[in-house]
């Protein structure tokens, strides 16, 4: 299956695991090439507002400071769709009832797999920025 239509597979686990309170990560991995970005993280953060999640760009490099955004989880889904297959090639959603990887392979498939879960609680984030 086209990793794009797996994608969005995946991404009804990540709104159903915010929805029942059990989303404790999301983190983009496997980069492809050697980008300057190392990595892409997603916190949650639960507020009155509803559920959202603290976006972190990390770079490789010490003078790229790493950004931090706060966006909601429809915002989050383009800007991660948009480094798949670019830059990165595996995201991992981290719950506290299991941990879901989804990869991108050479030809463009995407797979779902399922483990135990790494996370037993939900921490929120924490902002950087003032």
């Amino acid at each position: 299956m086209p990793y794009q239509d797996v994608f969005v597979l995946f991404w009804e686990q990540v709104k159903e695991s915010a929805q029942q309170g059990r989303f404790a990560k999301l983190t983009m991995a496997k980069t492809i090439g050697k980008p300057d970005l190392r990595n892409i993280f997603l916190r949650p953060v639960y507020s009155e507002d509803g559920f959202k999640v603290l976006l972190k760009f990390r770079y490789r490099s010490r003078e790229t400071e790493d950004i931090e955004k706060e966006l909601t989880l429809e915002e989050a889904f383009m800007v991660l769709k948009s480094h798949l297959r670019k830059h990165f090639s595996s995201v991992l959603l981290f719950t506290t009832t299991k941990d879901v990887t989804f990869k991108v392979n050479r030809k463009g498939a995407g797979s779902i797999t399922e483990n135990s879960p790494t996370f037993h609680d939900v921490t929120q984030a924490q902002k950087d920025v003032e």
